[in-house]
């Protein structure tokens, strides 16, 4: 995140300027004109490769949050509607989370990314709205053991009303879960943001990508090994740091909770 936020001043080069004469220099320490390090190298284009996965960390997390947040809330709508209320509005909203998990995601994204076209915010919207399944149903679960707690009934028999009754006395005690599903799903989201940058389907160059990275580096991998090794050590390290610092959220926020 720190590196997302700084990466104007940590970066060593601009990401995208291009030094023919420069290409595919191999690490570490070749010195430019200017006397500067290319630590990680460059690429086959002359670009500094420390400046680009820095770069690449920019859309990658931005992504996450934002992709995130469309999710988790409306998966936080969701499932406390189909929780609290049951009946037919919970077996309605489960269909479609039954039949969101049945289709397949990248099906999905090539469908829309093909209609709308490739772009930050389409990238964050299909991801975002095909995301919300998951916090659905764990908000859902943990409303059900509520509504029948006593001082949900208490509330309930001292007029309070439904949304009053869902907002003060369910939501806040829903939310430690969901912030936890949030946390440890952001490493997924980046997964499938520099997957679909992989496949040419992310955000579309010259800005660079973790998986755009990849993709370009997989065609040298034999003879330029660090084009595609530093990303995927951006990404294998941001994802592992995702997962251990929500796995340490959920031990201290509520050690009981099956995730």
């Amino acid at each position: 995140m720190l590196t997302a936020l700084t990466a104007p001043w940590l970066s060593p080069f601009d990401p995208i300027w291009q030094d023919i004469g420069e290409r595919r220099l191999k690490p570490p320490g070749f010195r430019d004109e200017a006397g500067r390090v290319h630590l990680l190298g460059t690429d086959h284009l002359g670009r500094d490769v420390l400046a680009r996965v820095i770069h690449g960390a920019q859309p990658a997390l931005l992504v996450g949050v934002a992709a995130v947040a469309i999710s988790g809330v409306l998966g936080m709508a969701a499932g406390l509607t189909s929780g609290y209320f049951g009946g037919r509005i919970d077996d309605v909203l489960m269909r479609l989370a039954d039949i969101q998990l049945a289709f397949p995601f990248i099906l999905l994204a090539i469908a829309v990314i093909g209609v709308l076209g490739p772009s930050l915010g389409t990238i964050i919207a299909v991801i975002g709205v095909s995301s919300w399944v998951v916090y659905a149903r764990v908000v859902r679960g943990a409303v059900l053991s509520l509504r029948e707690r006593e001082f949900v009934q208490a509330a309930l028999a001292l007029g309070s009303g439904d949304g009053r009754v869902v907002l003060r006395h369910v939501l806040p005690n829903v939310f430690t879960p969901w912030l936890v599903v949030a946390t440890l799903d952001m490493a997924r989201v980046i997964v499938i943001e520099s997957a679909l940058s992989f496949l040419g389907l992310g955000v579309q160059p010259p800005t660079p990508t973790w998986g755009g990275m990849l993709a370009d580096g997989r065609v040298y991998i034999s003879t330029a090994w660090w084009l595609a090794t530093f990303p995927g050590l951006a990404i294998l390290f941001t994802v592992l740091g995702i997962n251990l610092f929500g796995d340490g959220l959920r031990d201290t926020l509520d050690p009981r909770l099956p995730l």
